[in-house]
């Protein structure tokens, strides 16, 4: 019987993030839109009574100290984000060591660092990731985000797991510019893309 091969998955946002520029055409464009591809993702669950040994563990390993409260920390290209207590999403950028030898390094690599005190489970095409930016990004996201993002009340390092658009997503602040990462299901993918042009389009919308 000859040997099937697999190819690898297309991105979340493939057929969807077409480059150039939507919505209204003048003037700079108000939100600009990157899908980031090539991240590894892990979802990290603490076992009963062990989120304090736990975080000891990847500060030891990995340098990062996973917060306590909804927030993203991160060194050299490798993330901890919380997801609720007790649990994360660990994320490692396109070339980041963890990485080196496919998506699923990052979770094997928790997996060996955290045996015993939390269930990891690879999530790397489970997700679709976008950056978002411009100076009207917070206007369009506010058309379905239920969460609050005015300078004052979510800044950098900030995250949260809630919905927009009656999506589940995950997002949090990278820099004041503002800059946000957001993740969203892979089955979600087309629904939110399709809310995002929509959102955005009043405000001009570039796709790089």
């Amino acid at each position: 019987m000859a040997e099937i091969a697999l190819s690898p998955p297309l991105s979340a946002f493939a057929a969807l993030a077409r480059h150039g520029r939507h919505g209204r055409a003048e003037g700079p464009a108000g939100v600009v839109v990157e899908e980031l591809r090539g991240l590894a993702l892990a979802t990290v669950i603490a076992r009963k009574g062990r989120a304090a040994d736990l975080a000891a563990a990847c500060r030891a390993s990995f340098g990062v100290e996973p917060a306590s409260t909804p927030r993203r920390t991160a060194k050299d290209g490798l993330a901890v984000v919380w997801s609720g207590p007790g649990q994360w999403l660990a994320v490692a950028e396109k070339g980041h060591p963890l990485t080196a030898g496919g998506a699923d390094g990052l979770a094997d690599a928790l997996r060996g660092a955290l045996a015993g005190l939390a269930s990891v489970t690879d999530q790397s095409d489970a997700r679709g990731a976008l950056r978002l930016s411009g100076p009207r990004v917070r206007d369009a996201l506010a058309k379905g985000l239920a969460l609050d993002l005015h300078p004052r009340a979510f800044r950098p390092g900030d995250a949260a797991s809630t919905w927009c658009a009656l999506i589940d997503v995950q997002l949090w602040q990278v820099d004041a510019a503002p800059t946000y990462d957001l993740l969203v299901a892979r089955g979600f993918a087309g629904s939110f893309w399709h809310w995002l042009e929509a959102s955005a389009a009043e405000f001009g919308l570039e796709v790089r």
